[in-house]
């Protein structure tokens, strides 16, 4: 646990320190995405996330995971796929070209790493002949490369449906006692999230080629080895729902080019972001519903995991013929989402609340006071720190002093990650290490988070426009805890995890919120997050 959180975060602060440092260097590489019909921007705006997403992901697998030989091969792949994804994104190269590198990278997992479909639906879990199952699993990686990349259209779409995803994988791996995988997908999900905080709508920045085609091959690849190697007695037919909306739709999108006589390769604004967006409905809503729909794929693929191919795959391709059936429905009937300029009596009644000024203020002014206390409560009351906690303690303090005192921004990413792991840590340390010595806890600890839930709830919406902003990368989070929340009921042994997994994101929306208006470095949130930290230091390694 505490491994997989440590790659976790590593991965954020990688990806999220890299990222400004190439949207700085994208003008002089040429890795600027220029708008054109076809896109929804309508500003240059840099396509260099992908590097983040990929050194941000490999560096703490690199460190923390022991090398074998599918390892090694899914690394190779990685970088190869990033070199030509970088390449593409410079020097826009032909579809061709960027196929060579797909074929590098998924020969190189397929034939070396020895990572291929062993079965297919409907087989009774025969095993396929090698010689068949090699090419078929190439055809396959090299269809998700692409369906991710194609994905790609709107902010936060790609990146949160790879997030979706892994955390399917993460969940059904750690459940087979997957431990590789669980670290891998933490791994790539702290590289996403790392570049989701300059991605969400309106984004600074693109992943670009470099990181679509890097997390279709991490998610094609993941999905193997789950199937296949961590958990055989898994449905054949589960990758269908663990992937989800985007091998459905690139599908969909060939299909209408070979009926209309099209390249196939050739872009257009025919997936069904663009449906949607045509349909009236804004940038939000249509990556909402999409999430929506992938959510639901994710959590069925939990649920239905021993179930039958027919079963499984009934409900994937229902649902999705359904999504097309409405789309098309409501296009060939004019149907709009909105009608231009319309204010509905929700927006109304909002902007009524939002002119008294305690809600505008109360809520913020709580969540202020209450974390910190929280922190500092948490750890000078906690039975025990471990010795890896006080560990990392020690090294994040070094940074923090460093940029409390330097003329940083109040609000920096460094600040920021620090806040949140130390935030981690007082969840962990308040679940595992509080409840024993203080039986009461048991019982006020759902209540105080869940008024600070509510308090950072109402602070968030009647925030200031200059303040927090709420963007389709909360409502990935907001997914998340529903499924956390679903899950652990079915699943009894995953409520500790569950619930710890809940408390991190009331707490780091909670951080986000403070941080978000800090006018000054050295605040109540900066001097108790540094307390903390020297509190866990000392009691970790004394």
């Amino acid at each position: 646990m505490l491994g997989n959180l440590f790659t976790f975060f590593a991965a954020i602060v990688i990806s999220a320190a890299i990222i400004p440092l190439m949207i700085r260097l994208a003008p002089r590489l040429g890795m600027v995405d220029q708008p054109d019909p076809r896109k929804v921007h309508s500003q240059p705006i840099p396509r260099v996330g992908g590097v983040g997403i990929v050194i941000g992901t490999l560096i703490p697998i690199l460190l923390w995971m022991p090398l074998e030989t599918s390892l090694y091969a899914y690394l190779f792949g990685s970088l190869v796929l990033l070199v030509f994804g970088v390449w593409d994104d410079s020097r826009e190269l032909g579809h061709y070209v960027k196929f060579v590198g797909q074929f590098i990278a998924v020969l190189t997992a397929v034939y070396y790493g020895d990572v291929y479909v062993a079965t297919l639906p409907f087989m009774n879990l025969e095993a396929l002949p090698e010689s068949y199952a090699r090419p078929f699993t190439v055809f396959a990686l090299i269809g998700m490369i692409n369906a991710i990349n194609h994905s790609d259209g709107l902010d936060g779409l790609a990146g949160g449906l790879s997030i979706l995803s892994l955390g399917c994988i993460a969940y059904l791996a750690n459940m087979a006692g997957g431990g590789v995988l669980v670290t891998m997908a933490f791994a790539t999900i702290g590289g996403v999230l790392g570049f989701l905080r300059y991605n969400s709508h309106p984004a600074r920045v693109f992943m670009g080629d470099g990181g679509s085609q890097f997390l279709g091959f991490t998610l094609g690849f993941m999905a193997v080895e789950l199937v296949g190697k961590v958990n055989p007695a898994l449905s054949p037919a589960l990758p269908a729902l663990i992937l989800g909306l985007p091998i459905v739709d690139i599908l969909a999108v060939f299909a209408q080019r070979v009926y209309g006589g099209m390249n196939w390769f050739r872009a257009t604004r025919n997936h069904i972001h663009h449906r949607l967006l045509e349909l009236g409905f804004d940038h939000y809503e249509a990556v909402v519903i999409i999430y929506s729909i992938q959510t639901f794929f994710a959590v069925s693929a939990v649920l239905l995991r021993y179930e039958a191919d027919w079963l499984i795959l009934s409900l994937y391709l229902g649902l999705c013929a359904l999504v097309f059936i409405l789309i098309y429905s409501a296009r060939h009937a004019g149907w709009r989402a909105h009608q231009p300029h319309a204010v509905s009596r929700l927006s109304r009644l909002i902007g009524l609340v939002k002119q008294q000024k305690p809600f505008m203020t109360a809520p913020g002014r709580l969540v202020g006071v209450a974390i910190p206390v929280l922190f500092v409560a948490v750890v000078v009351l906690a039975d025990s720190v471990s010795r890896d906690f006080g560990a990392a303690a020690v090294v994040l303090i070094v940074p923090m002093l460093f940029y409390l005192g330097s003329r940083a921004a109040s609000n920096s990413i460094v600040i920021r990650v620090i806040t949140y792991v130390t935030s981690a840590f007082v969840v962990y340390l308040e679940t595992r290490h509080l409840g024993t010595r203080w039986p009461i806890i048991d019982t006020i600890g759902p209540l105080y988070f869940g008024a600070l839930a509510v308090a950072t709830g109402l602070a968030v919406r009647f925030a200031n426009d200059r303040e927090f902003k709420t963007s389709p990368m909360d409502f990935l989070v907001i997914f998340f805890v529903l499924s956390i929340g679903i899950l652990t009921r079915v699943q009894p042994g995953q409520l500790e995890l569950g619930s710890m997994a809940i408390k991190v994101v009331i707490l780091f929306y909670g951080c986000e919120l403070i941080i978000s208006r800090l006018k000054a470095r050295w605040s109540f949130l900066s001097i108790s997050t540094l307390a903390t930290l020297a509190v866990i230091g000392v009691r970790g390694l004394l």
